[in-house]
């Protein structure tokens, strides 16, 4: 296994679980700009075997959204045209296309079946052999502004690590000998969430060596956070050291097959309101397959006559089981319908982003998968005065790249999206290759007016190539700025994108100044350093321009938006509002350096968020304290609780200084590098 390139992942899923993905075998059917996505996420994550199948021709609305494809590729199978350039990501793995039909020998050949780009009458029949002889089943669509992805891992099917969380883990100051045994976690470490009934394991322990070699105990939590564990009376006498770690408990998931999950739904949301809407979309997405059944064809971009058909057939349609009988929106469903016919570069990303994740899951066992509906729209892009929705002459198509676009949207927005100017900041990792891949899908920036300014001071590392699809093994080593450009324009020729190797900080002013920020429209940041962060936000508020900021977690992820004097300011996960907050890791820096440069960035943020941050906090209420009355009372309360949060977490004598600094010692050079050796064990080296 590569682990220096696969090193950010390993983490996450941990070695097991990336040996079965690299033995696991896969086949995806539709290379769309949905498939396209799926399987570029399954060829960067180092699945074993990729097997495309779409015989279909490439034609030019595919463009908008297949980042595989270009103008040569028109008349060409879209499978075939895209095999090469997915090889290019991953040299490891194996990927093939079938040309024939799909069979049901040809199914028992793979694990996992994803299909994103057929009708119904297929999605059933592949869904009912799958469902009976054990292969993981997805299905993953877009409709325009609209998706769904459904999961059929089986009726048993064992999730070994439910959660997508770290196991919690605390040091241990003392335990007791008695029934029950009392161990006593250390108050300078953080805090902990253990609840009654999880199950521990113990280990580095000092005198009460039976412990470490215990199996799995159940534990009971004190209400001075103490844990009560079993009977210790018989143990060797508590020395010292020692960390309690969280058992993550097996959960077994009972799916059903599709031809049943259309008539029966579960679907994944928040609320009763958000149910209402996902039934709704469900049931478009079951009309617009009637549609496409009777007519030969998907309803033509914002055609009256059409979304009248559809919203019949959808009424027609018997209720749901195991719903409440819910009467449909049937604005909703002709807004659905109307843009339908697009095919749009970031909702293919986001649906083919889940999609592959779901994969993932059923190879590795690691975290819970969808159950088994999940339902994404973003309506709320298209206007809400329908007077300024589009017509169906802005939407005809031209055989033009961004025909898959303007069947949503019109030419109205196209022409505006190709004189935006926008500063892509540390724009080269892997929120900023995605975000640099659909500016030059949706042609933002291709008039001479407009472009995309790229601004990253790294180099590429071989660790890049498992979530940053523009580069490539020979690029190692070069700029990230300057390749990511270069491979930007090979997507779109005509984006007009310009590349910096500088940080944008206090230094660069000269650069990024006045004359600068006057032809930008908006910011996009993908940044791990907060000091960077709160600059750039910082930046973007004194020249009025709205932020666009995004982040990773592991399996988490975020993005907000800023407008200036509209929304609340970047506040930052490390803000003082959340002093108690536990450290977010920062990929690279925090885990795996590899320069000193690394090293260095690493140590002025954590200079920044122990010492300089609250300091700023408490000298900004300083100076506004006396103006407090001039504040409304959203901004006053949220001024007093960071610096309440300061004053309340600040040490009150030298002793406790002193404690702390052992704490924090110990929590970033003893607990972090015992957790990573926990991940990569010594004696299971990652370089065979």
């Amino acid at each position: 296994m590569d682990g220096e390139r696969y090193s950010r992942q390993l983490y996450v899923l941990g070695l097991p679980a990336m040996q079965r993905i690299q033995g696991a075998s896969v086949l995806l059917s539709g290379l769309r700009g949905l498939g396209a996505e799926v399987a570029k996420n399954l060829v960067l994550m180092g699945v074993g075997s990729l097997t495309l199948h779409d015989p279909h021709p490439t034609c030019w609305a595919d463009l908008a959204a297949q980042f595989f494809l270009s103008e040569e590729s028109l008349g060409r199978s879209r499978a075939e045209a895209s095999q090469a350039p997915l090889a290019q990501l991953n040299e490891a793995v194996q990927i093939s296309v079938h040309t024939g039909d799909i069979t049901e020998d040809l199914l028992l050949d793979f694990q996992v079946v994803v299909l994103t780009d057929s009708k119904l009458e297929e999605q059933l029949k592949v869904g009912t052999f799958c469902h009976k002889h054990g292969v993981y089943f997805l299905v993953a669509e877009t409709r325009g502004l609209v998706g769904r992805v459904f999961c059929d891992f089986g009726e048993d099917f064992t999730v070994a690590d439910p959660t997508e969380v770290e196991p919690m883990t605390a040091a241990i100051q003392d335990i007791s000998q008695g029934l029950p045994g009392i161990v006593t976690l250390r108050r300078d470490t953080k805090r902990h969430s253990f609840c009654d009934g999880d199950l521990v394991i113990f280990s580095g322990i000092e005198g009460m060596v039976e412990l470490n070699n215990c199996s799995p105990q159940p534990v009971r939590v004190q209400k001075d956070g103490s844990l009560e564990i079993g009977d210790t009376r018989a143990f060797s006498r508590y020395l010292r050291g020692g960390v309690v770690t969280e058992v993550k408990r097996p959960k077994t998931m009972r799916h059903k097959s599709l031809d049943t999950a259309l008539n029966q739904p579960r679907v994944v949301v928040q609320s009763t309101q958000e149910a209402q809407r996902a039934h709704c979309l469900h049931q478009a997405f079951r009309a617009l397959h009637k549609f496409q059944q009777l007519h030969g064809r998907l309803p033509k971009p914002w055609d009256p006559v059409d979304a009248e058909t559809v919203v019949h057939l959808a009424q027609d349609l018997e209720p749901l089981k195991g719903t409440k009988e819910e009467l449909l929106d049937e604005a909703l469903l002709r807004k659905l319908v109307l843009s339908s016919a697009g095919s749009l570069s970031p909702m293919a990303a986001i649906l083919g982003g889940v999609a592959a994740q779901e994969v993932l899951k059923a190879i590795s066992g690691k975290f819970m998968p969808l159950d088994q509906w999940l339902y994404f729209d973003a309506l709320e892009c298209l206007p809400e005065d329908e007077e300024l929705l589009p017509n169906p002459e802005d939407c005809h198509p031209r055989n033009c790249r961004y025909d898959g676009q303007t069947a949503v949207f019109g030419t109205g927005l196209q022409e505006k999206l190709s004189c935006q100017h926008y500063l892509l900041q540390v724009g080269a990792g892997a929120i900023g290759c995605e975000m640099l891949k659909s500016f030059a899908l949706m042609g933002l920036g291709v008039k001479a007016n407009g472009g995309v300014t790229v601004a990253d001071m790294d180099h590429i590392e071989r660790s890049n190539l498992s979530r940053q699809f523009l580069f490539r093994a020979q690029d190692i080593g070069k700029p990230k700025a300057e390749v990511a450009a270069t491979a930007a324009q090979c997507l779109n020729p005509d984006l007009q994108v310009t590349s910096y190797t500088y940080p944008l900080d206090p230094t660069t002013e000269h650069i990024f100044g006045d004359d600068f920020f006057s032809r930008v429209d908006g910011v996009v940041a993908a940044l791990d350093s907060f000091e960077a962060r709160h600059y750039v936000a910082a930046r973007c508020t004194h020249y009025l321009k709205p932020l666009l900021e995004a982040g990773t977690q592991g399996t988490r992820g975020s993005a907000s938006v800023f407008v200036p004097y509209v929304t609340d300011v970047y506040k930052g996960p490390m803000s003082a509002a959340d002093p108690e907050g536990a450290p977010h890791p920062l990929c690279t820096l925090r885990y795996f350096p590899s320069t000193v440069e690394h090293i260095l960035q690493w140590v002025r943020d954590e200079f920044e968020g122990l010492f300089s941050r609250s300091a700023e906090t408490i000298n900004c209420y300083r100076e506004t304290r006396t103006s407090l009355s001039g504040m409304d009372r959203t901004q006053t309360s949220i001024l007093l609780q960071q610096v309440m949060g300061v004053l309340k977490m600040r040490p009150q004598t030298w002793q406790d200084c002193v404690v702390w600094a052992l704490g924090h010692w110990q929590l970033c050079f003893h607990d972090g590098i015992v957790d990573l050796l926990r991940h990569f064990p010594s004696d299971k080296p990652l370089f065979p």
